[in-house]
Order: structure tokens, then C-alpha cells, then sequence
């Protein structure tokens, strides 16, 4: 099963946090490392990417500052804040409760 699946709405922010969560990574190196860890089923659009970026930057969970790319290119690079530490656990909490719910029903007896 090799087809790409739309994001679910409402799991981007998740997504952005869990990506820097290691290491500052500039928005196209977000976007990359998304479709890499989900083989491309996931596709992050430049016009969601850099709205979510600034959404978490302004509610403090990610700080940013002006880089060099591995090609030289000038880059913004963000990175995690201890708030968006704790943000990413709550909406990891949040996301596994309802994969769990959703799992319940799909796997229920009629």
C-alpha cells in the first residue's frame, strides 16, 4: 500500500513539532522529512507548511532564526521551545486517544 493519504486535519502542528523535535530544520526540511518518514504518502503544501510555522511560532511552541542551507541558501531554521515540547506530548496524547477510538469502531462486531 504505496498511495498517498490526505493529512488528517487538525494533525499538522503535531507533525511540524515531532519534525524539529530533534533538530533545527528549515520548512522545506519539515516538508522532506515528513514525506521521507512516511515513504510520500504524506505531501506537506507550501501554502499549509509556512502558515503553521508562523501559527506555532507566534504560541510560543517553536523559536526560529536566519541560517545557511547545505546549498548555502539563506533559510529560516526553527526549532522546539519547552512549551512545544509539552504541546507535542499533549496532542500525541490527544491523537493516540482517537486512533484508539477510531481502531474500536472499525474493529467492532455487528
Amino acid at each position: 500500500m504505496s498511495e498517498r493519504v490526505e493529512l488528517v486535519p487538525g494533525t499538522l502542528d503535531m507533525l511540524i513539532l515531532k519534525a524539529v523535535s530533534a533538530e533545527r530544520l528549515h520548512g522545506f526540511g519539515i516538508a522532506r522529512w515528513i514525506e521521507s518518514v512516511t515513504g510520500d504518502r504524506l505531501t506537506v503544501e507550501e501554502g499549509a507548511l509556512y502558515p503553521a510555522l508562523h501559527r506555532l511560532e507566534k504560541r510560543g511552541a517553536l523559536e526560529s532564526n536566519w541560517g545557511r542551507t547545505e546549498r548555502g541558501r539563506r533559510a529560516r531554521y526553527y526549532g522546539l521551545t519547552a512549551a512545544g515540547r509539552v504541546e507535542l506530548e499533549q496532542l500525541r496524547t490527544r491523537w493516540e486517544g482517537s486512533a484508539w477510538a477510531v481502531r474500536q469502531v472499525l474493529e467492532a462486531e455487528l
